[in-house]
């Protein structure tokens, strides 16, 4: 059977509400009492599409809501973070600071000079690999901080299966913020477990303690299921999530837990009376299992059909349990990012330029190349991968930089793998991006996501279907983070009881989601402070978006 949120509560003994059809009603001329902002990690514009019409659950439910099918991550560095910090500040990464989920600071005195999105650097010990979880990076305020500061008596929550996506959705002034931290949920630095979240912890140490059998495929599943080899005597593409016991890293990969995710959430809202008082009060929930399939599994398997199957279940669930508890509550839900298939799998299905990129373009390699011509020596070149920013070493004086850089950037346009490279000054004088978002230029998106101090020296932009990933018998088989619509095009959905439904199909931006959120709850928002614009999304109000 299908994972459901309902078996997860009986487990962690949380109260459970039978499903039920969501009640009609006509649509409420006061604001919302409770925001709820759901991002599901990888969840594109194309899967989206592509099972809408098998939603049954929660995602049906938003689907008759307002829909804007063309949603965008508009910028370049299609990541966790980045997107992330896009949902609720109504800002694009060139203003958020958060460039990528790892930028390097080569002037950083520890000799790992790779930070993290959501890393303090500061404190002792801390590394990229394993850091001090914090929103120290996060340069503006998020839609729960500008309500907090409005009326200090806001609750501002925050919960999520990736410590990023909490942070960068419920920022810096979250009263309660947790994540999945590997074995259960935790928080940040300092903060001590609460009884409700020891309890959805033990619950899920419960679950966890078992073997979960295969889950049943779904009959518009079955069509996915073919195995598709990707070397080393492994395959693809035909998984159910069995897992035994104590497995936390298939829990992280599966429908298990975004059905925790979502308990906990419930929990909180139940816990702390979010929406009861006179207030608005918003959650923040951070659904990442999405991401992990497609990454593990790649988007076009059984395992990404059951997983957005089960993603679909759960969201009802949640939403019944809501209705029940009388809140009056605005639902948003959107991704971080798209994300596109594993190249093996393209190729069957007629996109013979489907490709690995080659390992001739990683920094290793590059910085070798680059050394043996010019007789340098040492790390010359920086970068997470063969895609996005690359730093050039600070040790070298300013003519060897130079020729490091004219070497590097002769070597990379020569590859056949290579769409552009763009310098920063190319992209620093560009002018920031306006006007649809599906028009924009390669350069125009690497400006949206460009903030000079952790940006790079030169940005790679790989051709469409080469896949950042050279070997995917070592780790992951499938990605993300490229400028092309399959990584930038996400679904923004908006759902009130009795919201009347309309879908607009011209593109609009995530950074659009925190202005037409302000403007349902009359919250002033400067126009110079953020990227957004208000989307009128009240069909019974004129225009919602008036004066905003």
């Amino acid at each position: 059977m299908l994972a459901s949120t309902a078996l997860a509560a009986l487990a962690i003994g949380l109260p459970v509400s039978a499903q039920s059809p969501a009640p009609v009603s006509a649509a409420p001329s006061t604001p919302p009492k409770l925001i709820v902002a759901i991002s599901m990690d990888q969840f594109s514009g194309n899967l989206f599409e592509e099972y809408r019409q098998h939603f049954t659950g929660g995602l049906a439910r938003l689907s008759n809501g307002v829909v804007f099918p063309h949603g965008y991550q508009s910028h370049a560095a299609t990541e966790t973070c980045p997107g992330h910090s896009t949902i609720l500040t109504g800002s694009r990464p060139s203003r958020t600071g958060i460039i990528a989920n790892t930028y390097f600071d080569l002037s950083i005195a520890r000799s790992d000079k790779a930070v993290y999105c959501a890393e303090d650097e500061t404190q002792p010990g801390s590394s990229s690999g394993d850091y001090v979880a914090s929103p120290n990076h996060l340069l503006v305020p998020t839609l729960g901080g500008r309500m907090k500061k409005a009326n200090p008596a806001t609750r501002v929550v925050s919960v999520a299966g990736k410590d990023r996506a909490a942070i960068m959705m419920g920022g810096s002034t979250a009263d309660q913020l947790w994540y999945w931290g590997g074995k259960n949920y935790v928080g940040l630095k300092g903060v001590a477990e609460t009884p409700l979240v020891a309890k959805v912890n033990a619950g899920v140490a419960t679950l966890l303690a078992q073997d979960r059998p295969p889950m049943e495929l779904p009959d518009f599943c079955a069509p996915k299921d073919v195995a598709i080899d990707i070397g080393g005597g492994k395959t693809v593409g035909t998984g159910r999530f069995a897992r035994a016991a104590g497995d936390t890293k298939a829990f992280r990969a599966s429908p298990e837990m975004d059905a925790a995710t979502l308990v906990l959430a419930a929990a909180l809202i139940e816990d702390m009376g979010l929406g009861r008082q006179a207030q608005t009060d918003i959650i923040s929930i951070g659904l990442s299992a999405t991401d992990y399939v497609g990454h593990t599994y790649g988007t076009e398997g059984t395992e990404m059909c059951l997983q957005v199957a089960t993603a679909d279940r759960e969201l009802g669930a949640f939403f019944d349990r809501l209705d029940k508890s009388g809140v009056d509550y605005e639902v948003v839900l959107t991704a971080d990012h798209g994300g596109h298939d594993l190249p093996e799998r393209n190729r069957q299905h007629g996109a013979p330029d489907a490709q690995r990129v080659t390992e001739a373009l990683a920094p290793k390699a590059l910085s070798a190349a680059i050394g043996a011509k010019l007789g340098l020596s040492g790390q010359l070149l920086y970068g997470d991968g063969a895609a996005g920013d690359f730093y050039i070493s600070k040790a070298l004086t300013a003519p060897q930089r130079a020729k490091v850089k004219a070497e590097a950037l002769a070597m990379i346009r020569a590859q056949p793998q290579v769409e552009a490279v763009f310098t920063a000054e190319q992209i620093a004088a560009t002018p920031s991006p306006s006007g649809p978002p599906e028009r924009w230029s390669l350069i125009q998106e690497a400006r949206a996501s460009y903030y000079e101090p952790r940006s790079g020296d030169f940005l790679v932009i790989l051709k469409p279907r080469v896949t950042p990933i050279s070997d995917p018998t070592k780790g992951y088989v499938a990605t993300h983070g490229s400028p092309w619509d399959y990584d930038r095009r996400v679904p923004i959905l908006f759902w009130r009881k009795g919201i009347v439904p309309f879908e607009q199909a011209l593109g609009v931006e995530t950074v659009d989601i925190l202005p037409t959120l302000a403007a349902q709850i009359g919250l002033a928002v400067p126009k110079n402070e953020i990227d957004g614009r208000c989307l009128d999304i009240d069909a019974t109000a004129g225009d919602s978006c008036a004066g905003r």
